[in-house]
C-alpha cells in the first residue's frame, strides 16, 4: 500500500463531511447466557439508516470515514458502557482505507485511552463483501491487529468475494456466518451441512464461529446444535443508537 498522503487523517476524521453516530448491537454467548459483545453499526443523526451514510463514500473521504467511524464508536463505548463490562467493542473497518496499521490506529488508541477504555477490548471487522485489493497487505493488517492485542473477525463469511481463499491466506480470531446462510437453516439441510462444514475448518484453524442475523428461536437451536458459540441478530437484540442494552431471549438456545 502507499503511504497516507497526509496524517492529518489519523487525527480522528474530525473534517469528514457527513455527520453521523453509533447504534451497538449485542453478540452473545448464548449457553452462559452472558453478553460477549456489540457490534457498532454506523447511523445518521437524524435516524438515516446505515445505507444513506455509506452512500456518500468517496475514495477521496474513505480513509476519513474509517478513522471517524473508529474514533465516534470507542468515545460512544468510554462513555456508555456498562463500567466493569468485559465485553468486546467490535469496529467495521475499510482495509483499503489502512495505508499502515501502527499510523492508522494512532487516532483509535488515543480515542481509548481519553474515554478510559481498554483497548484490548477492541475488535476489528472487515467484510468479504469488500473487494480485497491486496491480500499480503490484509494479512499484514490482521497480524499488527494481533500483536496489539485486539481480535480480527472477518465478517458475512460466505457471502463475498474469496470466501475460503481468504482463510487459506490468513486466519482471522473469529469469522461471522452470512445472514443467507443462517436464515431458514432450520428447515434446510444444505445450509446445516455447510455451516458443519465452515465450524469444523474454522475449529481445526483455531478461530471462534459467530452467526449472524438470527432471528427465530427455530433457527438458533439449529445452529447451536451445530457448534457455533455466539450470536446475534434480533431475536437477541436490536442495534439502539448510543445504547448499549441488554440482550434478551438466551433462554432460547441455553443449554
Amino acid at each position: 500500500m502507499p503511504p497516507s498522503p497526509s496524517c492529518a487523517g489519523c487525527s480522528g476524521g474530525d473534517d469528514f463531511p457527513i455527520a453521523f453516530t453509533m447504534a451497538f448491537q449485542p453478540i452473545v454467548m448464548a449457553r452462559s447466557a452472558t453478553i460477549w459483545g456489540y457490534e457498532a453499526l454506523v447511523r445518521g443523526v437524524n435516524g438515516e439508516g446505515a445505507g444513506a451514510i455509506l452512500a456518500a463514500v468517496t475514495e477521496e473521504n474513505r480513509y476519513r470515514f474509517d478513522q471517524a467511524c473508529r474514533v465516534k464508536a470507542i468515545e460512544l463505548a468510554g462513555r456508555h458502557m456498562m463500567r466493569g463490562s468485559s465485553a468486546k467493542l467490535s469496529i467495521n473497518f475499510m482495509p483499503n482505507a489502512v495505508y499502515e496499521p501502527a499510523a492508522c490506529i494512532r487516532a483509535s488508541l488515543a480515542a481509548a485511552k481519553r474515554t478510559g477504555f481498554d483497548p484490548r477490548r477492541l475488535m476489528f471487522e472487515f467484510t468479504e463483501n469488500e473487494k480485497i485489493t491486496d491480500s499480503d497487505h490484509v494479512g499484514r493488517i490482521i497480524e499488527s491487529y494481533r500483536a496489539m492485542g485486539f481480535t480480527t473477525a472477518l465478517d458475512d463469511f460466505g457471502a463475498g468475494y474469496a470466501g475460503l481463499g481468504l482463510l487459506a491466506r490468513f486466519q482471522p480470531d473469529l469469522i461471522k456466518i452470512d445472514m443467507e446462510l443462517v436464515r431458514g437453516i432450520d428447515g434446510s439441510a444444505a445450509r446445516q451441512a455447510i455451516v458443519r462444514g465452515i465450524i469444523g475448518i474454522a475449529a481445526a484453524l483455531d478461530i471462534t464461529v459467530l452467526a449472524e442475523g438470527v432471528e427465530t428461536q427455530e433457527e438458533a437451536s439449529a445452529l447451536g446444535d451445530a457448534g457455533v458459540a455466539l450470536f446475534q441478530g434480533y431475536l437477541f437484540g436490536r442495534p439502539e443508537v448510543e445504547t448499549f442494552a441488554r440482550a434478551t431471549s438466551f433462554s432460547l438456545v441455553a443449554a
